[in-house]
């Protein structure tokens, strides 16, 4: 990491621009290692798809445990009045104003739904809510949710769990060359370090994974390669690219070459 190159999440300076989430490890020991390996300061949780109450309780200490930063999220909701209630729910039990609000509009790609999301992170701001919004790679829904006070978006890169990258890199750029000021997440459908690094690249502050990871054959390993890969592309974004050409230029310097060798 550069010298005071943070991420910036609502006032707070974050070291990590990886955050990671919590769910689908084949165990939680693996879960434990797998978060340590990926260095991220910010753990996301599920409060609604905790199965049981001895379950939940074993679950909640290995996250304290770890001694992470919560970011609890509205996970599996499909209307505001849920995702309201589970907010509420959340900033009770894990006493953060802290919340990544999901809402699901379609079933079968797991898309959220624009029109819930922004009545949602309404009602929330107006309660005292520091909201990091799920969205789809949309700029005027982006700039809608900026408006609203939301210093925090998290558009998807492709539908979440598919591990597809970046579907529309263009989409995400404008986003971003858009809303200069905004901390901007890539979240769901990363599959490779490379798409990690990809978006990082695109000048993109952070990126939050789960599926990656956990549904990786090595998750421990795969965390410590998503690691280098966003401390790759962030250092890159800095570094700031050569352009372009559209012909190609020779690498080799023409001092000391004869005459006759050069144009």
């Amino acid at each position: 990491m550069l010298n005071n190159d943070y991420l910036t999440i609502y006032g707070e300076q974050i070291k990590s621009r990886l955050l990671i989430g919590s769910a689908l490890y084949p165990s939680p020991a693996v879960m434990n290692e797998s978060i340590v390996a990926s260095g991220a300061e910010i753990v996301t949780v599920s409060l609604r798809r905790q199965q049981s109450a001895a379950a939940g309780d074993d679950f909640w200490q290995l996250i304290k445990n770890t001694g992470l930063k919560i970011l609890p999220n509205t996970a599996g909701c499909h209307s505001v009045k849920e995702a309201i209630t589970l907010a509420k729910m959340c900033r009770e039990v894990f006493a953060t104003d802290w919340i990544k609000l999901e809402l699901i509009g379609d079933d079968y790609n797991l898309q959220p739904d624009p029109f819930a999301l922004l009545e949602a992170t309404k009602i929330l701001i107006d309660d005292g809510f520091k909201v990091l919004p799920y969205c789809t790679d949309d700029l005027v829904l982006c700039q809608r949710l900026n408006a609203l006070g939301c210093e925090v978006l998290m558009p998807w890169g492709a539908p979440i769990g598919t591990g597809k990258g970046l579907l529309n890199s263009y989409n995400l750029k404008t986003i971003r060359e858009r809303l200069p000021e905004t901390t901007l997440i890539v979240d769901a459908g990363l599959g490779l370090p490379s798409h990690a690094c990809q978006a990082l690249e695109l000048g993109y502050d952070a990126v939050l994974l789960n599926s990656a990871i956990a549904g990786a054959g090595c998750p421990i390993t795969m965390s410590r390669a998503f690691k280098a890969a966003v401390e790759a592309g962030r250092f890159a974004y800095n570094a700031k690219a050569m352009p372009e050409k559209d012909v190609a230029a020779p690498s080799t310097p023409t001092m000391g070459m004869p005459f006759w060798h050069q144009e």
